[in-house]
């Protein structure tokens, strides 16, 4: 019977307090990161705004040329430190009848893009590919979207 008194008096005493992160809006919002650098372009790669660029393939390409393989990895590597979020790749194809032809060609130059990007830094795990394939636009490119760029 001791044991059992025992047990239930040590059920009974209260709890220490634990602080605990207030619930709500109470917390500032973390500083803003400072804008992305300038990163000089080659051809085959235009800004669309300060956070996205497009990637153009000739038709029926799919491997970067080295000039922007070296430029995606100047991007990858500014993305990784200047930005927070997933990045999000959009590849489109400008021409072809076949369905499953083209979007093969658009996941593959998204990948060869998602490549460079990682070649400089950027984590693999923050890319996602929307591999779109033949579309209305008709541009045969991959455009680069960081998550403050507005989406199509």
């Amino acid at each position: 019977m001791p044991r059992r008194r025992l047990l239930l008096a040590l059920l009974l005493l209260p709890l220490p307090a634990v602080a605990q992160a207030p619930v709500g809006g109470n917390r500032p919002p973390p500083p803003p990161l400072p804008p992305l650098p300038q990163i000089a372009l080659t051809r085959g790669i235009v800004a669309l705004t300060p956070e996205s660029w497009r990637v153009e393939f000739l038709p029926d390409r799919d491997v970067l040329e080295v000039g922007q393989r070296v430029v995606l990895g100047r991007i990858g590597a500014a993305l990784n430190t200047g930005s927070v979020g997933r990045i999000t790749l959009v590849s489109e194809v400008g021409s072809g009848d076949d369905l499953s032809t083209t979007r093969r060609l658009s996941l593959v130059r998204a990948r060869a893009v998602k490549a460079a990007l990682v070649a400089g830094g950027l984590a693999e795990t923050r890319v996602d590919i929307r591999a779109l394939g033949h579309t209305i636009a008709q541009r045969d490119s991959v455009d680069i979207l960081t998550p403050t760029a507005p989406r199509p």
